[in-house]
């Protein structure tokens, strides 16, 4: 059963950097294209960063352009988002996802990590 987790979220004041991970088992991510989604308090989930098989290619929303990076390391089977400058509507849980090749759908999921970022 392929599995993704999230780690490294907490709580960090602004202007504080913390490092997510997205850690895959049971399956190798080296040919996915992986994105690092966020979901706040009544809001609707938000795509923020995405970076292809290869991490030749990336994308960011205009909300983190800038501040985060996203990466990834085949070799471990983990896909990491830096995250510096870090501001109070940054508050979210933090998903990161693996896009079907077919549907081209992002159908699996981890299971999220809360960032808190206090003023």
């Amino acid at each position: 059963q392929v599995q993704l987790v999230e780690s490294g979220g907490g709580l960090v004041q602004t202007g504080g950097s913390l490092r997510l991970s997205c850690a895959a088992s049971g399956h190798t991510l080296s040919t996915y294209v992986m994105g690092w989604f966020r979901q706040a308090a009544g809001k609707e989930r938000e795509s923020i960063a995405v970076i292809s098989w290869s991490g030749g290619s990336t994308y960011y929303a205009d909300s983190v352009k800038g501040r985060f990076t996203i990466s990834r390391d085949n070799a471990k089977n983990t896909v990491y988002l830096q995250m510096s400058s870090l501001k109070p509507e940054d508050t979210a849980v933090y998903y990161c996802a693996a896009q079907n090749k077919v549907t081209g759908k992002y159908d699996l999921w981890g299971q999220g990590t809360q960032v808190t970022v206090t003023s």
